[in-house]
């Protein structure tokens, strides 16, 4: 629940857990909750599982759905690498190796633009501009236009910069980008969740600080065995009750 954190009282807090990612695990949820909790959300940010999406889109149908960049980002790394590693099996004829050349980049690639240093940038350069290597920087080239989409300063140009990748790899991508096909059928259809951010501002990170919260929890319980024992730990920890809750 984002509502105190947006309301500036307090933090973002766990409000539940239940068994099971899914659609049908989170629409029962919701249903489980009433009409009146429903119709009172306004926002939901997610990440890029549809199970969420459909349940947000049959249960929340009033509610503005977000696709948290982290994840929208993490979507065109995941594109990149693998372009790259098929790239290197079809140039080398082997997984990357000390030496090679795309493998000895692929920190680099993953780098913003801005912060690659001058060494750096020469030798991605040097890399890139290889004719055999044209897929990894066509590639690369619409990554870095994502990122810098989320770095403009006014949100609308964001949002424009950010439909004009969205449309440019939805028309325009040839058979022989397959990652970057794939990718942009990806954005296409999320085009409404991933460009619904620059209209709310809304993140997924508290939900993802919550998740690394419970992470800590498990590791200092040397991991639960109750499932109704871990529930209820969690949500002293993270929804919180803490305040509410008198050990003695």
């Amino acid at each position: 629940d984002l509502t105190p954190l947006v309301d500036g009282v307090g933090s973002a807090r766990l409000l539940d857990m239940v068994p099971g990612r899914s659609a049908d695990a989170f629409g029962d949820w919701l249903d489980a909750r009433g009409g009146t909790f429903r119709h009172r959300i306004r926002v939901v940010t997610m990440d890029g599982f549809t199970g969420y999406a459909k349940a947000a889109t049959q249960h929340l149908a009033q509610a503005r759905q977000v696709m948290d960049p982290f994840h929208v980002v993490h979507l065109a790394i995941d594109k990149l690498t693998a372009c790259r590693q098929r790239v290197q099996n079809e140039t080398m004829g082997h997984r990357g190796r000390s030496g090679d050349p795309l493998y000895g980049i692929r920190r680099i690639l993953l780098t913003r633009k801005s912060l690659v240093t001058p060494k750096n940038a020469v030798k991605l350069d040097d890399v890139l501009t290889n004719d055999a290597h044209l897929p990894v920087q066509v590639t690369w080239h619409f990554y870095q236009e994502i990122i810098a989409a989320y770095q403009q300063d006014r949100p609308r140009d964001g949002k424009l910069r950010m439909f004009k990748v969205i449309k440019a790899l939805h028309v325009k991508i040839p058979n022989d980008l397959r990652e970057l096909r794939v990718l942009g059928q990806t954005l296409w259809r999320r085009r409404a969740d991933i460009l619904a951010y620059f209209d709310t501002g809304a993140s997924n990170g508290p939900v993802e600080n919550i998740n690394g919260k419970l992470e800590h929890l498990r590791g200092i319980a040397l991991g639960f065995r109750n499932k109704a024992n871990y529930i209820l730990r969690s949500l002293i920890h993270s929804g919180g009750l803490r305040g509410a809750i008198n050990a003695l």
